[in-house]
Parts: structure tokens; sequence; C-alpha cells
């Protein structure tokens, strides 16, 4: 093992250049998944008739799938019916697909979890049920969920390298390519993959302490 050829700057360069994808991918999919998984948590905490059962339904479903399934699914099926997504994309959108269906069950235990009284309290000051939801119970759920939300965040950064099943640049993909060419660079590339995605899980966890402790005295 001869770390420090592994670790010449053009493999280091190289996979700086996949772990800006991964963050890419990773980040895309962190704004549309919570966006998505938000909406889907309201919807199916109202419980409204036939939508939210079935919607429940298709949420459980893709929560008891592998998520490389469904990135095979994305990028492979797909395509047999006319939808067609390139690489980059095809990842996003099986992700955002996954992780969406898991952020919209934490977004609704965190809606069952808050007293009832806060729905009435709000209706009683003149709060529309739409400005109910908006100003007073969905801030608390988000308080409520904060540390659920932040793991699953890691677990979708650290999923991003399930991509490299469909040839996606990113960082682990990179990592194969270069040990691939020399043998004796695999114990290197596994502990730079190690450290890179350490530092970058470990920071997010440490973010999140941080609001969690903001938030707390507020």
């Amino acid at each position: 093992m001869n770390f420090l050829e592994a670790y010449s700057w053009i493999n280091i360069r190289f996979l700086l250049s996949g772990l800006w994808l991964t963050i890419q991918v990773a980040g895309i999919t962190i704004i549309l998944s919570v966006i998505i998984g938000i909406l889907l948590g309201i919807v199916r905490y109202y419980e409204i008739p036939y939508l939210s059962k079935g919607i429940g339904f298709v949420i459980d479903t893709i929560r008891n799938l592998p998520l490389l399934l469904i990135i095979f699914f994305t990028y492979l099926s797909l395509p047999q019916i006319g939808i067609q997504f390139n690489i980059f994309w095809s990842a996003v959108v099986a992700m955002t697909i996954f992780e969406s269906s898991m952020f919209s069950e934490i977004i609704r235990g965190g809606f069952v979890s808050l007293p009832k009284g806060q729905t009435e309290s709000g209706l009683a000051s003149g709060l529309t049920k739409n400005q109910t939801l908006f100003y007073i119970l969905l801030p608390q759920a988000l308080k409520q969920t904060l540390p659920s939300i932040v793991s699953q965040l890691i677990a979708l950064i650290k999923d991003t390298s399930l991509a490299t099943i469909i040839a996606l640049p990113e960082l682990t993909h990179r990592a194969k390519i270069i040990y691939g060419q020399d043998t004796s660079f695999v114990i290197p590339m596994f502990a730079a993959l190690a450290f890179l995605y350490f530092i970058i899980c470990y920071s997010l966890s440490k973010f999140s302490r941080y609001l969690t402790n903001r938030i707390s005295i507020l």
C-alpha cells in the first residue's frame, strides 16, 4: 500500500470532484424530499377520504422497498414507458421518491404527537384551518421531529453511494475507478471515503445538536 501515491493531487482532485457531485445530488434531493414529505405528511395527517389512504398505501410500499431497486426502476424501467432521465437526474428522482416517503412519515408522526388542543386553540383565536396548520402545528411538528429529520438526512447522504450502481460519477464511484487502476490503492481509497463521509455526516449531526439546543430555549 503506497499511501503517498494513492493520495496524489490528481487522485485527490478526482475524489473531490466526486464529492461535489455527491453534495449536489444530496442537496437537491434534500430540498425536494423535505418539501414533498411535508406536503404528503399533511395530507396523511388530515385523513382526507380516499386520498390519504391511497397515498398512505403508496408511501408504505415505497418505504418497504430497497432504495437500490427504486434507482434501477428509475434508470432502467421508466425509459420503457417514455420517461427518461440522465444518470444524475435518475439518482435524484429515485432518492427523492424514497426519501420523501420517509420524511412524510416523520412529519406525520410529529403532527400526531401534538396535543389536539393546539388545533382547537388556533381556530378559537380566529385563525383559519390553513393558518392554524402553517403557523401553529407545522412549526411545532418540525421542532418535535428535528432529530429524526437530521438522522434521515445523514442516511440520505450515505445512500448517495448506491447511485454508483448506475455509474453516477459520485464519490464512491470515483474511488472505485482509482483503485480499479491499482489494487494497492484499495485500503487508502476506503480510508479516504470513510474520512470524507464522516466529515460531512458528523458536521451535520453537530449542526443538528446546535439547532436543537437553540430551539429548546425559544
